[in-house]
């Protein structure tokens, strides 16, 4: 198995998103997320975050933070 890439068309990509409380015993929430480099996934993750946030936003930039930080 590999990657194979073309040389027109390499740009980098990502997609990130969030379920906000959707873990019903620790109401923690997932984020997850996929880089893809020429329309190849290179990179992706779901897990749970690990503490527990009250708001939407706080949510947000959490995921934020761990994306600009795998995208690094």
């Amino acid at each position: 198995m590999c990657l194979c890439f073309r040389k027109s068309n390499l740009t980098l990509q990502g997609f990130s998103d969030v379920d906000l409380g959707g873990d019903f015993d620790t109401k923690k929430s997932t984020t997850g997320y996929i880089f893809t480099l020429g329309g190849i996934a290179v990179s992706w993750k779901s897990k749970l975050q690990y503490r527990v946030a009250l708001s939407i936003t706080k949510v947000e930039y959490i995921v934020i933070l761990e994306v600009t930080k795998e995208m690094i």
